[in-house]
C-alpha cells in the first residue's frame, strides 16, 4: 500500500470521525450527553489529531490540540457544559472540518485564530480555577500557536539530567519519589520537518498532572551550527502514579519513530534501568486508540523495566494476546474496497440477470420452462443481485450529516433560531444515490429556513414558539426511499408565489391554477420570490436545480404546504441505479416495462365495473373508488393493440405527484429484474419514457415513466413540472 493509499484511508476515517463528533456535539447541546457522549468526541478529535501530526498537516494538528485540550477538561468535568461552551466547541468542529477539507486540497486553510484563542482561553480557565476573561481570548489569538506555558523556570532545570545525552540513571530524590512515574522524552533529529510538534506532547504530559523535574541540553550546539529545524532538548517529568500508564503512552501514539520515550514505573528499582533504550511493541489498548488510517508504529522506544503489575496495564500477558486478538477480529470483520471493483461487480451482475432471462425464455419456448434447476438459477441469481447492492448500499447519514452545520450558518446569516431533528439516517441506499443527494437536499434546507421559518420575533407573535423546527427524514416505502424536509413555518405564500409567475410570463393572468399547481410554480427556472439577492437566495437558480437533479436519479419530488403551519417537500427515490423488479407487458406491436414500484394489482374488468366519461374514455370503480383509465397503446403509438377496455388487461398504478390511475394493456407477459439502460445516454429522450432494457428474447423493451404517462393523461400541470 501506497503513502497515497494510506493518505486516502485517513481522509475516509476523517470523515467517519467528524460524523461521530457532530452527533456527540449536537447531543451535548441538547442537553443529551453522557459521559460516554463526550469520550466519542473526545476519541474522534484525539484520532483526527494524531492522524493530521504524521502526514504532516501541522495546522490541522496545531488547533486540534487545542480543541482536544478543552474537550478533556470537559470529559474530566472541570469544565461544566454550557450554551457558550457548547456553541464554542460546535464552531470549533465547523473549523476542524474546514482543515480536513483543506488537507484533501477543496479549500484553503481556515484562518483559526479566534476560534483558538477562545479555546485556549477555556483551557487556561480549567487550569487556573477562573472563568475565562473575554479579552483574553482576543489577545491569545495574536500568540503563536505553540506558544505552551509550562510553568517552570527552565533556568533551574537546565544541566540536572546526565551528559551522556540521555536521562540520567539515578534520578535524584528532588526530581521524584518512589510514588510518580518518570517519564523521559526525546525528540530525535528531522521530527520537525516530519510534521511533529514534542512541545505538544510535552503539554499533554503536564495536563495528566505531570512535573518537569529536569531539561538537558547536552546536544544544543554551537550558536554557528545551531539549526532551528531541529530539536535538541531532552525532557524528563514525573507524573502521579494515579495515573494509568496506558493514558500516558497514548499521549505518543502517532509519533512514530520522531519521538524516543522512556517510562519508568512508580517503585521501580533504579538500578534496574537499562542505560540504552530497547524496544518493546506498543500495548493493544494503544491499537485501539488509533485511528486504523494511520499504520500505528509497530514500536515505540523505551526502556526495559521491572514494574508494579497494578500499573502497568500490561501484566497479564495472556491477557494482552486475547486483547489482540480481539483487535484482529474486529478488524477483520470490515474491508475497503475500490468503488470501480463495485461498478464492474454490478455491471457484470446486471448481465447475468439479463443472462439468465434470455436462458429462461430459450428453456420456454423450448418447453422446459417447469425445470427446477431453473428456478434454483432464478434465485441465486436474485440472491447474488442483492448482496451486490447491499455491498453498495450506504446509510443515507452520511449525507445528513451536513444538515446541521448548514443549518448552524443560516441561524448565523439569517438571525434566526432553528432545531433540527433528524430521523432515518440509518436508512440504505446505493451509493450512486447518496453521493447525488448532496446538492439537492442542501438547496431544500437553505429554502425551508430562508423562506419557510420566520424570525423569532414573527413566530412570536404568531403565537409560536421562537426556535422554529426542520425536520429532516428518510424511510423505505414500496421498493422506494422517501426523504422529507419539512418545516413548521409560514408556508408557501400561493398569493405572492402566483404574482410573480405572472410578473416574469410563466402564466398567464387569467390562468386559473389549483394549490398544488401554484405551489409547483417555485420549480420554474429562475423563480424567485426573494425581495433582494442574498449569499442565501434570491437568484432563482435553487430549485429548479432540485428538480433536475432528483429527476436525474430516477425520482420524483411533490410538496403539502398549509399556511401558517409550514411545508413538507417530499423526494421519492429509487433505492438503486442499476436494477429493479418490473412487469412485463405488451401493448399491440410493443413489449413494455411497468416498475413494480408503481403497481397495486392488475384485474380484467367486467362490463360493471366501467364507466363512460365521452370521448372514448373510460373509469374504472376499484371497490367504490373511480379512476380514470389511461390506454398506453394511445400514448405510446403502439400499432394493433386492444381498445376495448373489458377485452384488456388493467394495471392499477399509484404516482407520487398525480395519485392513482389505470394503465390499459393487451396481456401480461411476466415479472422479473431487468437492469435498466439510459435512453438519453444511447438515444435520445423519449415521452413517458424512462429508460430501456434488455429482454431474454435480446429484443430491447421501453420502460415505462409512469408519473408522466399519467400525468399527460390526466392534464396534471403539477407532473408535467415535475418530471419534465
Amino acid at each position: 500500500m501506497t503513502n497515497e493509499d494510506i493518505l486516502q484511508i485517513f481522509f475516509q476515517e476523517c470523515e467517519e470521525a467528524l460524523g461521530v463528533a457532530e452527533q456527540g456535539l449536537i447531543d451535548c447541546r441538547e442537553g443529551n450527553a453522557d459521559d460516554e457522549t463526550v469520550n466519542s468526541i473526545f476519541r474522534s478529535v484525539h484520532s483526527i489529531k494524531g492522524g493530521a501530526g504524521a502526514f504532516g498537516f501541522t495546522a490541522m494538528q496545531a488547533f486540534t490540540h487545542k480543541f482536544e485540550t478543552v474537550l478533556s477538561f470537559v470529559r474530566e468535568g472541570i469544565l461544566p457544559l454550557s450554551e457558550g461552551l457548547n456553541n464554542l466547541m460546535l464552531r470549533a468542529f465547523d473549523l476542524l472540518a474546514d482543515h480536513c477539507a483543506a488537507a484533501r486540497g477543496d479549500g484553503n486553510v481556515p484562518d483559526d485564530a479566534v476560534v483558538s484563542a477562545e479555546l485556549e482561553a477555556q483551557a487556561v480557565a480549567a487550569e487556573t480555577g477562573t472563568a475565562p476573561v473575554e479579552d483574553a481570548a482576543q489577545e491569545s489569538a495574536d500568540a503563536d500557536a505553540f506558544d505552551i506555558d509550562l510553568d517552570f523556570d527552565l533556568d533551574s532545570l537546565i544541566g540536572t539530567i546526565g551528559s551522556d545525552g540521555d536521562a540520567a540513571a539515578e534520578p535524584s530524590d528532588a526530581e521524584t519519589s518512589a510514588t510518580e512515574w518518570l517519564v523521559d522524552i526525546k525528540p530525535l533529529a528531522g521530527s520537525l520537518k516530519n510534521g511533529s510538534e514534542p512541545l505538544l506532547l510535552v503539554r499533554e504530559v503536564a495536563l495528566l498532572g505531570g512535573r518537569c523535574v529536569s531539561v538537558n541540553t547536552d546536544r544544543v550546539p554551537p550558536l554557528a551550527e545551531f539549526d532551528a529545524d531541529e530539536t535538541y532538548l531532552i525532557w524528563r517529568f514525573s507524573v502521579p502514579a494515579s495515573v494509568d500508564e496506558a493514558q500516558i503512552r497514548e499521549i505518543f501514539d502517532f509519533v512514530g519513530d520522531d519521538v524516543e520515550i522512556r517510562v519508568l514505573a512508580p517503585a521501580s528499582p533504579v538500578a534496574a534501568v537499562a542505560p540504552a533504550p530497547v524496544v518493546q511493541q506498543v500495548e493493544a489498548a494503544s491499537v485501539v486508540e488509533a485511528p486504523p488510517v494511520v499504520e500505528a508504529p509497530a514500536a515505540i522506544p523505551v526502556a526495559a523495566v521491572p514494574s508494579a503489575p497494578a500499573k502497568t496495564g500490561m501484566a497479564n500477558p495472556s491477557a494482552a494476546a486475547e486483547g489482540n486478538r480481539k483487535v484482529a477480529n474486529a478488524a477483520g470483520q470490515t474491508i475497503r474496497v475500490d468503488l470501480a471493483k463495485l461498478d464492474r461487480l454490478i455491471d457484470t451482475v446486471g448481465e447475468l440477470v439479463i443472462a439468465q432471462a434470455m436462458m429462461a425464455q430459450r428453456l420456454a419456448d423450448l418447453g422446459m420452462s417447469g425445470v427446477d434447476e431453473l428456478g434454483m438459477l432464478d434465485q441465486l441469481t436474485r440472491e447474488l443481485q442483492d448482496s451486490a447492492m447491499s455491498i453498495r448500499a450506504q446509510p443515507i447519514g452520511s449525507v445528513f450529516s451536513r444538515v446541521p452545520r448548514i443549518v448552524r450558518e443560516l441561524e448565523t446569516e439569517t438571525g434566526k433560531r432553528v432545531r433540527v431533528e433528524v430521523s432515518g439516517e440509518g436508512t440504505e441506499l446505493d451509493k450512486t444515490v447518496v453521493e447525488r443527494l448532496g446538492e439537492p437536499l442542501t438547496h431544500l434546507i437553505r429554502n425551508a429556513v430562508d423562506h419557510g421559518l420566520e424570525t423569532p420575533e414573527v413566530r412570536e407573535a404568531a403565537g409560536k414558539p421562537a426556535e422554529g423546527v426542520l425536520r429532516v427524514s428518510a424511510e423505505h416505502r414500496s421498493g422506494r426511499i422517501l426523504i422529507s424536509i419539512a418545516d413548521d413555518g409560514a408556508g408557501i405564500n400561493r398569493e405572492r408565489v402566483l404574482s410573480k409567475a405572472i410578473e416574469k410570463g410563466l402564466v398567464a393572468a387569467d390562468a386559473q391554477l389549483t394549490n398544488e399547481e401554484i405551489d409547483n410554480l417555485i420549480f420554474a427556472p429562475g423563480f424567485s420570490t426573494a425581495a433582494t439577492v442574498s449569499n442565501i437566495s434570491g437568484r432563482g437558480v435553487g430549485m429548479d436545480v432540485v428538480r433536475q437533479n432528483v429527476k436525474d436519479l430516477g425520482g420524483r419530488i411533490s410538496i403539502q404546504s398549509t399556511p401558517g403551519k409550514g411545508s413538507i417537500f417530499t423526494l421519492a427515490l429509487p433505492l438503486t441505479l442499476a436494477i429493479s423488479d418490473g412487469m412485463i407487458v405488451s401493448v399491440g406491436d410493443q413489449t413494455l416495462v411497468v416498475p413494480l414500484t408503481h403497481v397495486v394489482e392488475s384485474l380484467r374488468p367486467t362490463e360493471d365495473d366501467l364507466r363512460p366519461m365521452g370521448n372514448g374514455r373510460h373509469m374504472l370503480n376499484v371497490r367504490g373508488t373511480f379512476l380514470p383509465i389511461i390506454p398506453v397503446a394511445t400514448q405510446l403509438n403502439a400499432q394493433g393493440a386492444c381498445t376495448k377496455p373489458e377485452e384488456s388487461v388493467l394495471i392499477v398504478v399509484e404516482t407520487e405527484s398525480a395519485g392513482s390511475a389505470v394503465l390499459q394493456v393487451d396481456n401480461i407477459l411476466d415479472q422479473r429484474q431487468f437492469v435498466i439502460k439510459s435512453l438519453e445516454s444511447n438515444y435520445k429522450p423519449v415521452p413517458c419514457v424512462a429508460g430501456a432494457t434488455i429482454l431474454g428474447d435480446g429484443k430491447v423493451a421501453l420502460i415505462l415513466d409512469v408519473d408522466m404517462l399519467v400525468g399527460t393523461v390526466i392534464g396534471s400541470a403539477t407532473a408535467l413540472r415535475l418530471v419534465a
